[in-house]
């Protein structure tokens, strides 16, 4: 495995700037204002989402907001780049960036829960991370006294590929818990079936639900409600950083964390693009390079032609797609599965706008950057194992790598890139559901079922 030559790396006094706040809480009055504007921006919409605003910021509050913590740390200087990282995974339970937009989406249902005395279940599909952090943000809700299990629930819906991606907790454990709080696995070969299938039962039993149950569904996956949590790593990045144009590099599926740190780049400077507003490079991998073939290419569908030597493919025809890999075909990681994002045209425009790009990496280049990347970001607290078949979220490692890659191959424009670091975690920091902890489904009646029997307390287990 290759590193990289030492002569390229220099030891530039790696560091913390900015401590770790509790982030939510830190900038609660920002947060609450752009809510106020998303609400009033947000389209109507036939299905139930709670208000656009949050209960007010007592101490059982800060003490729910508290894994929301945000650091910056000073990396290496990289073939004349400066590289930072923004460590978006603090919260030792969930480890990815997904617990803020969580923790605002539980606070907005307390709200609710609150000033209506509707019980709200929420209902999301993910590829396992999006289900970890609300079930986290649940349970913290118990557990800090927001909210108890007969006023606020979650179902969740994962594909069966994911399954070892979900993360046990007191609502797998606990019995009770578990019945007020499914994690249901559907079995397909497509992943993005289960945004169909939730949205599908969302809009048809939501009205039977609350009818029957007493119980307000509401289906958390939108734009909007991930948006304006991640807006607070442009604050975040205002209080700690100079103010200069840098590349923000993020591995994404949909790229709603970098479409969140635009928007709170907008909420700033009230422009529509700010004069100092963020480079935007996406990285993904090639189960699902959609964004940046879509960017490069205007379609979804764009691969380059491989060459088969020696065991692995190879290309050099596009410096936006791997050099080499063991299968085209590969999914280096069940995270990012969404295929033809809607989000696409949106952050095409930023990026020709602003400027940035993308690059798409594989396991072989993860794998031959693994050891400098392990060390590259040891001094910034964050620890990868020394086995790579142990990391069960690629997220960090894949958005290094491809920042390594656009640097070699003169991709990123600007001399500085911050990292976002938005997951990473392996198979000592967690241990996934039991089987019988998990409901199996493979329809809309299955699920249906599910949510109603959930929703009245008598879910077998």
């Amino acid at each position: 495995m290759a590193t990289a030559p030492a002569s390229l790396a220099t030891h530039a006094s790696p560091g913390t700037t900015g401590c770790t706040t509790r982030g939510l809480a830190h900038y609660y009055n920002d947060l609450s204002r752009v809510l106020t504007h998303a609400g009033a921006h947000s389209p109507q919409r036939d299905t139930f989402s709670p208000g656009w605003s949050l209960p007010p910021l007592t101490p059982a509050l800060k003490d729910f907001l508290a894994p929301s913590g945000i650091t910056v740390h000073g990396l290496e200087t990289y073939r004349g780049t400066q590289l930072r990282l923004l460590n978006l995974m603090h919260n030792p339970r969930t480890r990815t960036t997904k617990t803020f937009a969580s923790l605002v989406i539980v606070a907005r249902a307390v709200a609710h829960i609150r000033s209506t005395g509707e019980a709200v279940m929420i209902i999301t599909p993910s590829s396992a991370n999006k289900a970890t952090a609300l079930r986290d943000a649940v349970q913290r809700a118990y557990e800090t006294g927001l909210a108890t299990a007969e006023q606020l629930s979650i179902t969740c819906l994962v594909p069966a590929g994911s399954r070892h991606k979900l993360w046990r907790s007191r609502l797998t454990d606990d019995l009770r818990l578990r019945q007020r709080n499914p994690l249901a696995v559907l079995e397909t070969s497509q992943p993005g079936q289960v945004k169909e299938l939730a949205r599908a039962v969302s809009e048809t039993e939501a009205e039977s639900l609350f009818e029957r149950h007493g119980v307000r569904l509401w289906h958390s996956l939108d734009l909007a409600n991930y948006a304006v949590a991640d807006a607070v790593r442009a604050l975040f990045e205002r209080d700690h950083l100079p103010a200069a144009p840098r590349v923000h590099a993020h591995s994404v599926s949909s790229a709603f964390g970098l479409l969140g740190h635009f928007y709170g780049q907008q909420q700033q400077t009230g422009r529509e693009w700010p004069a100092t507003g963020a480079q935007y490079f996406l990285v993904q991998h090639l189960g699902t390079p959609d964004m940046v073939a879509n960017y490069y290419h205007g379609t979804f569908d764009h691969r380059p032609r491989w060459q088969r030597a020696e065991g692995v493919f190879t290309q050099s025809s596009d410096p936006h797609f791997p050099q080499r890999t063991f299968d085209p075909h590969e999914q280096l990681d069940a995270t990012f599965y969404t295929r033809t994002p809607a989000t696409s045209p949106r952050m095409n425009e930023i990026i020709r706008k602003q400027g940035g790009g993308g690059v798409v990496v594989s396991l072989a280049e993860c794998l031959e950057r693994y050891p400098y990347i392990r060390r590259l970001i040891e001094p910034a607290g964050v620890e990868l194992p020394a086995d790579p078949r142990q990391v069960r979220e690629w997220s960090l490692v894949m958005a290094v790598t491809g920042v390594l890659n656009a640097v070699d191959r003169r991709l990123a424009g600007l001399p500085e890139i911050l990292v976002h670091g938005s997951g990473s975690y392996h198979s000592g920091d967690y241990r996934p559901p039991e089987e019988n902890q998990l409901h199996k489904i493979g329809s809309f009646e299955n699920l249906r079922d599910l949510l109603h029997t959930a929703a009245a307390g008598q879910v077998g287990t």
